[in-house]
């Protein structure tokens, strides 16, 4: 996945202060959009620590994390096992270069994960091919700023056009609002989080 050696070394120090609230406001977002999510399977993908996920880990049966970083699934696998948590597994898999028909989730949510991914249609399709029938895909992630400019990044997404990429890959009932905005929060600049959620 996008950036899989600088998220290998930023492993161990990953979770900030800031990142840790950034997930909050993450999963609290992706939270309202769940129905009935004890009796359904969730994919975390490109999960990092885990810091979106395992706040959601009561809203859902079961959550695979997923990422293609093996550090970062170390330090959840340390979390879950010093927790206790029984309802968590990992899965190490990239889904730029690879696909598994045995992968299947009725939720599948990412966050900050899609500015790292250069061929996002090509992952967004993937993840439709993942979900089950009436699944829904979640994506929280930076509005277009146009006062980033990074070459390792998308300087974030217009949400009308990703709205239009999702359409064209055959999702369904399309929504999405700003729910957050902060300071000095994407590459140093003030930015806006959307969510958009779709479903198969």
């Amino acid at each position: 996945m996008g950036n899989t050696d600088i998220f290998e070394a930023m492993a161990g120090k990953y979770d900030t202060t800031e990142r840790i609230q950034i997930a909050k406001v993450a999963s609290n977002a992706i939270r309202e959009y769940i129905e009935n999510g004890t009796d359904k399977s969730a994919i975390d993908f490109g999960c990092g620590t885990g810091l979106v996920g395992l706040n959601l880990l009561d809203d859902f049966g079961h959550i695979i994390f997923l990422d293609s970083s093996p550090n970062m699934l170390e330090q959840i696998n340390l979390k879950i096992a010093d927790a206790g948590i029984q309802n968590a597994s990992t899965l190490c898999f990239d889904f730029e270069t690879g696909f598994s028909s045995e992968i299947r989730a009725d939720y599948i949510f990412m966050a900050q994960v899609l500015l790292h991914i250069r061929d996002v249609e090509h992952i967004l399709s993937k993840l439709y091919e993942v979900l089950n029938p009436g699944g829904h895909l979640l994506i929280v992630d930076f509005d277009k700023n146009e006062n980033v400019s990074a070459e390792m990044v998308h300087n974030g997404f217009d949400q009308g056009a990703l709205n239009d990429l999702m359409s064209k890959i055959g999702f369904k009932d399309i929504s999405s609002k700003t729910v957050y905005s902060g300071s000095k929060i994407f590459m140093n600049q003030d930015a806006s989080l959307f969510i958009m959620d779709a479903r198969k």
